[in-house]
């Protein structure tokens, strides 16, 4: 904030302060008390001297030189495009929307200007690969800084810390906490994720990457949902193969039509064709919602989507709890493997995660509501679909028994083992 102010004063323009939520701004920024001056937060870092006029409900101030600064939530970005800010502080940078730097990015840069990212980690998500990014991109600057590498906390008072979040918490979660908290560490657990631990052990698995491809000779392309007029979409192309699912394509978007997004899936599926050029296309599935319509539109999603792919290939996806829908993704995810092409779908995945009820020292029993929650959805229910649409069975191995042996037993191997252990002879 201090950086911003100035900023303010170096060069005439719009600055924001950004947090993950509007509300969650007005809290922790606009109306904040600092602790060690008893003052709020915006008048040390904005002296009433420097200022115009003080907008309490836009949460803006203006300054004498004609600069402004506001406090912003990514999760309603889509309401400033149109501005034209020279700064933006993403704060608390992996817990807001990944979209938000996707939309603004070019305001800020057309503005040449800047954009700051101050967080701390939850796992290995968009902003640990901003932090990446940065470290090796000329011109710009990134930095990790833990508790033990400022001077803010002694090692006593660490230690107290990391004491007093075991006993709050367990060992476990304690030290995850702490760990994430204080020594800025992205390897910690994140807390009440449900897929973040799987997805990890894919990783190191190699099933995700650029390997996981379309098979043309394979089974034709699910596709799973969790829609919305003025919010969050995302579509995830799943392929059932031997022994499991290649999810080989992603698509998400904010504030994106019905009509807007059958133009963005035929673009995609263009690029996808069974054997003999036959369309890859077998079912688009669409959440329950999907049969809702509004006074902005005169027919339902489902009707937009039947008109333009067929009645036959576009379904509902069958009625379940949450919770059901949760444990079948939990279930299914083993038997997966990503394409590098679902990178952002995935990030959503590892940050969707249970909420931490700090009161009654218990996760909430849905899903937290928020940028995450709609990757998880509609993979949840993909889950749903392709626990119906069975992959193909694998194919038995070939197996070869010799009889004969000293004690009377039969030695089966397969024509693999046999072709290994025989000696290669060469022909003269």
């Amino acid at each position: 904030m201090h950086r911003a102010a100035c900023a303010a004063f170096e060069r005439t323009a719009g600055y924001w302060h950004m947090l993950p939520e509007y509300a969650q701004a007005r809290k922790a920024i606009w109306d904040a008390v600092s602790p060690h001056s008893g003052k709020k937060r915006i008048d040390e870092a904005f002296p009433h001297e420097l200022r115009k006029t003080t907008r309490n409900q836009e949460m803006m101030i203006e300054f004498k030189n004609g600069s402004t600064w506001q406090v912003v939530g990514s999760d309603n970005f889509n309401s400033l495009v149109g501005s034209t800010p020279a700064g933006i502080v993403y704060s608390e940078w992996a817990l807001a929307n990944p979209e938000a730097r996707g939309y603004l990015r070019p305001i800020v840069a057309e503005n040449n200007g800047w954009q700051m990212f101050i967080t701390t980690p939850r796992g290995r998500n968009h902003a640990h690969r901003t932090l990446m990014a940065a470290m090796k991109s000329p011109g710009s600057f990134g930095q990790i800084l833990s508790a033990e590498e400022t001077s803010v906390f002694s090692a006593a008072q660490l230690d107290a810390e990391k004491q007093a979040y075991i006993e709050e918490y367990g060992e476990e979660i304690g030290l995850a906490k702490f760990e994430q908290e204080y020594l800025c560490s992205f390897e910690a657990a994140n807390l009440g994720a449900i897929l973040a631990r799987q997805i990890g052990q894919l990783e190191k698995a190699g099933r995700i990457g650029s390997h996981v491809e379309f098979d043309p000779l394979g089974a034709p392309l699910q596709i799973s949902s969790d829609i919305g007029r003025a919010d969050s979409s995302t579509w995830w192309f799943w392929q059932p193969k031997v022994g499991g699912y290649s999810v080989i394509d992603y698509a998400g978007g904010f504030g994106i039509d019905a009509d807007a997004w059958c133009d963005k899936l035929e673009e995609k599926l263009a690029g996808y064709k069974l054997e003999g050029g036959k369309s890859a296309l077998g079912k688009i599935w669409l959440p329950h919602d999907a049969r809702a319509k509004t006074f902005a539109a005169k027919h339902s999603a489902v009707e937009i989507f039947a008109k333009r792919f067929g009645t036959d290939l576009v379904q509902i996806t069958p009625d379940s709890k949450k919770k059901d829908r949760v444990n079948a993704a939990r279930v299914l995810i083993r038997r997966v493997e990503f394409s590098d092409k679902c990178e952002r779908g995935l990030e959503g995945l590892r940050a969707w995660a249970y909420e931490w009820d700090a009161e009654r020292k218990i996760f909430s029993l849905e899903p937290k509501h928020d940028w995450a929650s709609h990757d998880g959805d509609g993979f949840s229910y993909g889950a749903i679909i392709m626990n119906m649409v069975q992959p193909p069975a694998e194919e038995p191995e070939l197996i070869w028994a010799a009889r004969g042996l000293p004690d009377g037993t039969i030695r089966t191997a397969t024509l693999d083992d046999l072709w290994r252990r025989s000696k290669k002879q060469e022909r003269i």
